[in-house]
């Protein structure tokens, strides 16, 4: 029947008992398909992760330029890797001036994002993950 018309035999479920066939267009299906994805493509969303690298040391101005980095980035829907690095003997200063300069972040950033992760040591850095609310 396919044949008489000049279309194309398709299975379209071999698991099905009996199998399921149907009569169509195969490379005009094919086409419509590759649209869809396109389609659905375009509409899909990429979250990038931005980061942002500072030292227990950043003066207040610095840290408050960072910070408004770290709303732009958050409007553009993005995540943010707050990153602290201590070199050499600031290791000390982790637990003290290390979370207080995190916890100012977070108090200043409360209404515009969401905690995804707390600080936490990862070796010799201190890091932070949020995301846009």
């Amino acid at each position: 029947m396919a044949y008489e018309e000049g279309l194309d035999l398709v299975e379209v479920s071999a698991n099905a008992d009996p199998p399921v066939c149907r009569i169509m267009n195969y490379d005009k299906f094919r086409y419509e398909q590759k649209k869809k994805q396109q389609e659905a493509k375009k509409k899909q969303t990429v979250i990038e992760t931005k980061e942002i690298k500072f030292r227990p040391k950043t003066e207040e101005h610095d840290l408050n330029f960072k910070i408004a980095h770290i709303k732009k980035f958050l409007s553009q829907k993005n995540k943010v890797k707050l990153t602290m690095r201590f070199r050499g003997r600031e290791i000390v200063y982790a637990q003290t001036i290390g979370l207080e300069a995190m916890n100012k972040i977070m108090e200043t950033l409360e209404e515009d994002a969401v905690i995804l992760q707390p600080p936490k040591m990862e070796g010799r850095q201190l890091v932070m993950f949020v995301g846009p609310k």
